[in-house]
């Protein structure tokens, strides 16, 4: 492990086949988006550093297929995850109705109890919305996970939900570093400043 890597971070991306899980890594990960994006076949797989109240993570983030026929992957796909994107498409009433069977999911095969959830309303740009953003906001406040809204085509929102996602893994202990040696210094600061991100971004 690099000298300046607090540590790495397993992040998985799940939700319906379509919502934008690959448009979301893809953005993240370099910022660019393929209009043409083919659907994920199996898992995809990408890495990318972040600095967070100046702590620097390498986040594995682990993109996998919505179609029924993959679920062979499973458990080996949510096994030692820290934190999970649980993504649904705000123009699809469809995809967000069924968040529920992927908190379920999560639940069952997470290896970790305090696993750090986000629900991602993606697809804000377009115009025929079958969500709102409240209804988004209601489903994660019940199921006490973080929430955000964004649009892998525009950008928006996509830096800040995985930079919170990340803030919210490093500040719940024994969640990433149980496997140091007790020596590791996080940055947390006593009072930490607002999050830019919050105009788009609720906590739980």
């Amino acid at each position: 492990m690099d000298d300046d890597i607090l540590t790495t971070l397993k992040i998985l991306i799940i939700g319906e086949s379509g919502v934008g899980k690959s448009s979301l890594l893809l953005r993240f990960t370099e910022d660019n988006f393929d209009p043409e994006q083919t659907l994920t076949i199996g898992v995809d797989f990408k890495t990318k550093k972040l600095t967070i109240d100046g702590n620097t993570v390498k986040l594995a983030i682990w993109d996998t297929a919505g179609q029924e026929r993959f679920r062979t992957l499973t458990p080996s796909y949510y096994r030692d995850a820290q934190g999970a994107i649980l993504v649904y498409d705000v123009s699809n009433y469809s995809s967000f109705a069924r968040l529920e069977t992927w908190l379920n999911e999560l639940d069952i095969y997470s290896t970790k109890r305090n696993i750090i959830k986000m629900v991602v309303g993606n697809k804000i740009d377009v115009e025929n919305r079958e969500v709102t953003r409240e209804q988004g906001l209601q489903f994660a406040r019940r199921h006490q996970t973080l929430f955000i809204e964004a649009s892998a085509k525009t950008k928006d929102g996509v830096q800040c939900a995985f930079e919170e996602l990340v803030h919210k893994i490093i500040q719940t202990p024994g969640l990433w570093e149980s496997f140091g040696d007790g020596g590791i210094h996080v940055n947390n600061k006593d009072h930490p400043e607002p999050s830019s991100c919050s105009s788009y971004c609720s906590l739980i």
